[in-house]
């Protein structure tokens, strides 16, 4: 038997109240090299990019002799993905450039600790990573029961950013990481890191 709808004069829809959206304190980019700095990490702090879906500010550390070699054979960066994992086949061993760029760090900045964590934590397998919020986010019992035993589990480093852009360690990252090889997937993502660096200069 079909339902009906009934629908009487009297009935007043109101809206939803919303709460505000969480802004952060400052840019992107900015909140990220305050974080490096706070964390101790070296190097140069690269604009967000979007890497396997995931939004995220690189520390990288150039090395310089493999970038003048580089320059010198005219090895420009690779950044096309396909072409990049063909390097891991045998018969190209030796005969490919090395990475002149180190990861030390991925870094997320986010609005939720959720999204920082589903950001930062991809990028665990080849380097350090830690997630930034606006004290606004931190300030919560969400924070204390959920994101802070979660990010100790990974790994993940966890900063707050103050109403005045000021960022501080709340959770240190771990540092018992064991690196992991330099597989196609690295050496993609470090000659993308790679290409930044030199459009930085």
């Amino acid at each position: 038997m079909p339902g009906r709808t009934a629908v009487t004069d009297t009935l007043k829809a109101l809206p939803a109240q919303l709460a505000p959206p969480v802004e952060l304190p400052a840019g992107v980019d900015e909140l990220a090299a305050g974080a490096a700095t706070a964390l101790g990490w070296t190097g140069t702090v690269l604009p967000e990019m979007t890497l396997l879906g995931r939004r995220v500010c690189l520390v990288v550390d150039l090395l310089a002799d493999v970038h003048a070699e580089r320059i010198c054979l005219g090895q420009e960066p690779v950044t096309d993905r396909a072409s990049v994992a063909t390097w891991a086949w045998p018969e190209l061993a030796g005969r490919v450039p090395e990475p002149a760029v180190r990861i030390v760090g991925a870094i997320a900045v986010a609005r939720h600790w959720r999204t920082g964590l589903a950001n930062a934590v991809p990028f665990l397998r080849y380097s350090d990573a830690a997630v930034v919020l606006p004290t606004s986010a931190v300030l919560t019992h969400d924070y204390l029961a959920n994101c802070l035993p979660r990010a100790r589990a990974y790994g993940v480093a966890v900063a707050s950013a103050e109403p005045d852009g000021l960022v501080q360690v709340d959770l240190p990252a771990r540092t018992d990481r064991a690196d992991a090889e330099a597989d196609s997937l690295y050496r993609w993502v470090s000659e993308l890191a790679y290409d930044q660096v030199l459009e930085t200069f």
